[in-house]
């Protein structure tokens, strides 16, 4: 079974975690757009939806999705987003899709944070897949110096610039065993917007489509 196949699963699976008449948060990514997909078949039943990204935006407003500003809808019962590594403690790498700020900011806000991804992206330790760090552009080298200092090996995104008009630096060689603490460190590094470990606010669940159906993790 495709990979796709197993996020479909997982989309799906999310939409249990729906309730009637309420706002969700919703994230970015490939596993997010099956979601948004299914999400479209119950649109009738939810006043809307909060968007982690301009691109989750304009698939929302393509399905006829209300999308809400974070400001007035306030606290969300629910947040979907999937993740490009997660560990048995459901702590994230996020970002691979440059919207880790508003990810954060919307899982922050919300109450239940259901991750969804397929097998591949369970994993013993993170660190396999680069972490993302957006940093505000007059801050670059520097912060760069400081990811060099533990251990990390900073390549900047080319050609990218995130909703929020910073610049992400994506963090390899870096074997995260201790995600929260590691967390808290670079978010104090001074020019660091965020830091794309999800750690501090994991997810709730984890919807892991494999080849057999959905395992729930909590």
């Amino acid at each position: 079974m495709s990979s796709d196949e197993m996020k479909k699963r997982a989309a799906a699976a999310a939409l249990e975690y729906v309730e009637d008449d309420t706002v969700i948060g919703v994230g970015t990514g490939s596993t997010v757009n099956y979601f948004i997909e299914a999400l479209s078949r119950i649109k009738h039943r939810i006043e809307g939806a909060v968007s982690s990204s301009e691109v989750t935006t304009q698939r929302l407003k393509a399905c006829k999705i209300p999308v809400l500003d974070l400001n007035a809808a306030g606290l969300l019962p629910l947040y979907v987003d999937g993740a490009d590594e997660i560990n048995r403690q459901l702590q994230m790498i996020k970002g691979g899709g440059g919207a880790l700020t508003r990810e954060k900011i919307v899982a922050a806000a919300s109450e239940r944070f259901v991750c969804i991804a397929d097998q591949s992206k369970l994993v013993d330790v993170l660190g396999t897949f680069p972490l993302p760090v957006e940093v505000i552009p007059m801050a670059r080298s520097y912060v760069g110096r400081e990811l060099l200092k533990r251990g990390g090996q900073p390549v900047l995104r080319e050609n990218f610039i995130t909703d929020n008009g910073n610049l992400i630096l994506d963090v390899y060689n870096l074997a995260i065993l201790e995600p929260s603490k590691l967390e808290a460190e670079l978010n104090n590094v001074a020019g660091v917007v965020t830091v794309g470990l999800f750690a501090r606010r994991p997810a709730d669940v984890l919807l892991l489509g494999m080849a057999d159906g959905v395992r729930v993790l909590k």
